[in-house]
C-alpha cells in the first residue's frame, strides 16, 4: 500500500467514525478543562513533555503520554465494550463507544480527586502518588478508546488472550496490574503490598 492509498484509507476511517472521533475530542477537552480548573498540572511537576516512562516508582510515572499503567486503560476499553455489548447491544455502536469514553472520563476525574489520590497513597504501593498530569489523564482516555476499538474489530478469544498477556506481563514486569489495582483499592492486602514493594528494593 502506497502513501496515497494509506491516506485514502485513513480518510475513509475518519469519515466512517467521525461521530466517535468528535465525541471523543469533546470529552477530552472537557476533562482537560475540568482538571486544569481544579489545579492539575498540564505536564506534571517538572513541566516537561514526554512520550513514555516505565519507572512506576519515579516522579514521572502517570505524567507522560504513556506508562506501564496504559495497558490497564486499554483493558478498561475492552471491558467496557464487553459490558455494553451485554447490556446495550441494541444501542448503535457509536453511542456505546461514547458511553464507554464518558465512563472512562468519569473515572479519570475521580482518580485525580483528593479522595482517590489519598487512597492510593494509603493502600497501594503508590506512596508518592500526586495524581496524573492532564496530559496523562487525557491520554489514558485515549488508551481506553483504543481498547474499545480493538475489541470492536477483534474476535473474543483474541481479546481474552490480549487481556491475559497484558495482565500477566505487567504482573511480572512491575508487580502490578489492573486486577491487583482493583483489589488494593477495594480491599487492601498487606501481603500483596509488601510483595509489590520488594520490586523496588
Amino acid at each position: 500500500m502506497n502513501i496515497s492509498q494509506s491516506f485514502v484509507s485513513l480518510w475513509s476511517f475518519i469519515k466512517k467514525h467521525r461521530f466517535e472521533i468528535i465525541g471523543c475530542v469533546i470529552v477530552l477537552a472537557l476533562v482537560a478543562a475540568i482538571e486544569l480548573y481544579s489545579g492539575r498540572s498540564p505536564l506534571g511537576p517538572d513541566g516537561h513533555f514526554g512520550w513514555w516512562d516505565n519507572n512506576i516508582w519515579g516522579s514521572e510515572n502517570s505524567q507522560r503520554v504513556a506508562d506501564a499503567y496504559s495497558f490497564s486503560h486499554i483493558i478498561h476499553g475492552m471491558i467496557f465494550y464487553g459490558f455494553l455489548w451485554l447490556v446495550a447491544r441494541r444501542l448503535p455502536m457509536k453511542y456505546r463507544f461514547l458511553i464507554a469514553i464518558i465512563i472512562e472520563a468519569g473515572w479519570e476525574l475521580l482518580e485525580n480527586s483528593p479522595i482517590i489520590i489519598n487512597r492510593y497513597r494509603e493502600a497501594t504501593i503508590a506512596l508518592g502518588y500526586v495524581g496524573d498530569s492532564v496530559l496523562n489523564s487525557t491520554c489514558d482516555i485515549v488508551m481506553a478508546a483504543i481498547g474499545f476499538m480493538i475489541a470492536r474489530y477483534t474476535k473474543l478469544w483474541i481479546i481474552i488472550a490480549m487481556i491475559i498477556v497484558m495482565e500477566v506481563g505487567c504482573l511480572l514486569w512491575i508487580r502490578d496490574n489492573l486486577t491487583l489495582n482493583v483489589i488494593m483499592l477495594v480491599s487492601p492486602s498487606q501481603t500483596i503490598k509488601e510483595w509489590q514493594g520488594e520490586g523496588h528494593m
